[in-house]
């Protein structure tokens, strides 16, 4: 069949959705829905037989869902309504949430039934819940919808909340009055689940010396206390605010953006006066913008008698484990940790939204070389359960006073640690991928002796949407697994891969179906078997023999040199523009921090549009 996905932005439910999809030989194409016209003319160049809209803000036309199936992928069980479901469900406990597939109809979310998936929901914040069992579910009743439709006979389900299983209603949006903390008489739990509910969008508003912000990323701590409210410690650029029975970390903070106001009014203190003055119309002042950065760099100087409270990776995160993380009650904040045992080292890390910035790719190298000198055999890197890594940190080089030398300082420093990794002559090395991957965090991943992905996962083994030539030693390890054309193909198509196809062309040695625990103990057993293996001195000598000779065919400083030079011109000269992101790395790094929409949906996703060249 050929289906169009329209969606509010290519995310990671519309990736899966398109890979999925195409898997089974439908013809897909994609349009942004950018606006009513837009979707009009999308729908008359590809002539689909089904519309499937995974992630939609904004409502489809009259004029189409009257004309065409649509069928919208809606984040909650039957019969929920509104646009804030996950939100509520979270802050209210609900113990089993869903995803239904609804056709669009005059009601928002009150169309006719074609296929719904429940689950046990986990205390998890909603961005995880939405990454893995939204998107598991997501792809189930996509796939269930398609199978439906094509068969011809089916009759979906109209919506009836005198039905047993229609456990849902219709819920407002929740305003920032319904999420507020209140850190005088909120606990730990409370105060945890409100911020839960509202990651990674919208944020919970709160207020910080005398500012208001919105709080992301926030972690259980078992052991510091406080005056309620007070912020009692650092870590990691997190800070660490007291409650009335404990306390909790907050890793990222989003200042509140100012409003707009007339130049008069806010520059020339003119506003009592100019009152009454008729005019046509004010000059104003655009308002200020922000976006996510570490609590620590919003924060500033306001931290500067904060006392911080670091942990060892090797030492203080013993007692760590997958369970405790992918169950949501780990008792303190860490981005690594590591753990040892049967001649394999754990070293994990686990970067918010998976960004990795200079002093992250720094603390990560000094804890791999670390975990190097330890009395194992095989060392597994790992991640936490969203994103193996997705490179350089934009949002902190957007911040930067200088980007352009904090990206070269970024990209250096994740280089340094992929080439430790590379180069690593003591152990086997195992990547142990349970998140998504795109860009040089992708390719950090392929530095391994093997690499293993959780099924399900969408990589993107690209840079240049981004207007970035790439580094991390991609002309080297990517060719090395997939070939030269190959590695050719991906960089410059600048589309995702589904772990079937990585597995396919070589790019990764495995998958694991199965996830959060689950795929850790699978994972240690492979490297448990690897590590007691009777040929791992032959398998560590013919690493270190091959190393060798590809050093002596071209050495790693080359590949690195080249990789820069390139990467020099991206980051300093506001000319060089790549066509697959029609704007040189300052304007697409601005466009993604700040979330500006685009103004086409590329061809590359839109195959019906050959003529938007742009990606």
């Amino acid at each position: 069949m050929r289906i169009l996905l329209i969606s509010t932005a290519y995310n990671g439910l519309t990736q899966r959705a398109h890979l999925e999809l195409s898997a089974l030989g439908h013809e897909v194409s994609i349009e942004l829905s950018l606006s009513g016209e837009i979707m009009r003319e999308g729908i008359a160049l590809f002539k689909p037989d089904l519309i499937i809209c995974p992630f939609l803000k904004d409502k489809i036309p009259d004029d189409i869902w009257q004309n065409h199936v649509c069928i919208i992928i809606h984040p909650g069980i039957k019969g929920d309504r509104g646009p804030s479901s996950m939100d509520w469900a979270m802050k209210d406990g609900v113990e089993e949430w869903g995803v239904t597939a609804l056709q669009a109809a005059a009601v928002m979310d009150a169309g006719d039934i074609w296929a719904s998936a429940t689950f046990k929901r986990r205390p998890v914040n909603k961005a995880r819940m939405y990454r893995h069992e939204i998107m598991k579910a997501g792809i189930e009743v996509i796939l269930e919808t398609v199978k439906r439709f094509e068969s011809g006979i089916y009759l979906p389900e109209p919506l009836d909340y005198t039905h047993e299983d229609v456990k849902g209603k219709l819920r407002p949006l929740m305003t920032q009055k319904e999420r507020r903390i209140d850190w005088q008489t909120d606990d730990v739990d409370t105060i945890i689940k409100k911020i839960y509910s509202a990651d990674n969008q919208p944020g919970v508003l709160d207020s910080f010396f005398d500012e208001e912000y919105y709080l992301y990323g926030v972690h259980r701590e078992g052991r510091l206390l406080g005056n309620p409210g007070e912020i009692v410690a650092i870590r990691h650029g997190a800070i660490c605010r007291a409650a009335i029975d404990g306390a909790v970390w907050i890793t990222h903070l989003r200042k509140k953006d100012t409003p707009t106001e007339t130049f008069a009014t806010t520059v020339l203190g003119l506003g009592d006066i100019l009152k009454d003055v008729p005019v046509k119309k004010k000059p104003t002042v655009a308002p200020k913008k922000y976006f996510k950065l570490p609590a620590t760099m919003v924060l500033g100087d306001s931290l500067k008698d904060v006392p911080e409270y670091p942990l060892d990776v090797l030492c203080g995160c013993a007692t760590t484990n997958y369970n405790d993380l992918y169950a949501g009650v780990s008792k303190t904040y860490h981005e690594m940790w590591y753990k040892e045992e049967n001649g394999v080292g754990h070293l994990a890390f686990d970067f918010y939204n998976g960004a990795m910035d200079t002093e992250k790719c720094q603390r990560l190298k000094e804890a791999y070389l670390a975990a190097c000198q330890r009395p194992t055999k095989v060392i597994v890197l790992s991640c936490g359960m969203d994103f193996w890594s997705n490179g350089i940190h934009l949002n902190v080089i957007e911040a930067a006073e200088n980007p352009a030398d904090e990206a070269w300082h970024n990209i250096n420093a994740i280089n340094d640690l992929i080439y430790e990794i590379i180069t690593t002559k003591t152990h086997l090395v195992i990547s142990a991928m349970l998140g998504n991957a795109a860009a040089g965090g992708l390719i950090m991943a392929l530095a391994a002796d093997y690499v293993y992905a959780r099924g399900g996962l969408v990589l993107n083994p690209h840079y240049k949407t981004m207007g970035l030539y790439g580094s991390e030693y991609w002309t080297y390890l990517l060719p090395r697994r997939v070939g030269e054309e190959k590695a050719i193909e991906l960089t410059e198509n600048c589309m995702q891969i589904s772990t079937q196809e990585a597995k396919k062309i070589g790019l990764i040695d495995g998958i694991v179906y199965s996830d959060g625990y689950d795929f850790h103990r699978h994972i240690t057993q492979l490297a448990e078997r690897l590590a007691h293996s009777p040929d791992y001195d032959e398998q560590l000598r013919q690493k270190s023999e091959e190393r060798t000779c590809d050093e002596q065919k071209k050495p790693l400083a080359q590949y690195r040199a080249e990789e820069l030079a390139e990467m020099r011109k991206c980051f300093y000269d506001p000319n060089h523009i790549y066509p697959q992101a029609c704007a040189n790395f300052d304007t697409a790094r601005y466009e993604f921090v700040h979330k500006i929409r685009s103004t086409a949906t590329p061809s590359r996703l839109a195959k019906h549009r050959p003529e938007n060249s742009c990606s």
